[in-house]
């Protein structure tokens, strides 16, 4: 007994071939999706303890540590990894340092926070690996040596 063939079932075959086709012999490339970063904007006064001071003298901190920068790693801060290489331009909302992250990472990448008016204390994490580029808007914060920033990596 011969099956008789279905002409909307017929038609919909040859619609659907053309595209799953083109997907088989041409792939999609498939981009990761944009990751938003914020940093904390200071560290709490309460928070920095000094340790080991010299006899006598009594430590006390009066205010708290604010995000001065931020940057991408080759590993945690500790192996100081800075990444040198940077695309920079000035544009209406300030600073965009733009970073390309192809390439060996045998420690990770990571994104280090920084604190204080010359970046004394870092708060970092670290990144997906699938991270290739990472874009850093800078602009003035509110207290001196604050910097106001946005982080978007892709």
């Amino acid at each position: 007994m011969r099956r008789q063939s279905n002409p909307t079932m017929r038609r919909a075959a040859q619609i659907l071939t053309l595209p799953v086709a083109m997907v088989l012999l041409f792939p999609l490339k498939v981009y990761a999706a944009p990751q938003t970063f914020e940093c904390p904007l200071s560290i709490e006064e309460k928070s920095v303890q000094l340790v080991d001071t010299p006899s006598g003298w009594r430590p006390f901190t009066s205010s708290p540590l604010y995000l001065h920068g931020a940057a991408p790693m080759n590993g945690p801060p500790e192996n100081f990894g800075e990444l040198s290489d940077y695309q920079q331009k000035r544009d209406k909302k300030g600073w965009i340092y733009t970073y390309q992250l192809n390439g060996k990472f045998p420690d990770g990448k990571w994104l280090a926070c920084t604190y204080g008016e010359s970046d004394q204390v870092a708060l970092s994490k670290r990144l997906d690996d699938n991270v290739r580029t990472c874009a850093f808007t800078v602009k003035e914060g509110e207290h001196v040596g604050q910097n106001d920033i946005a982080i978007n990596c892709k």
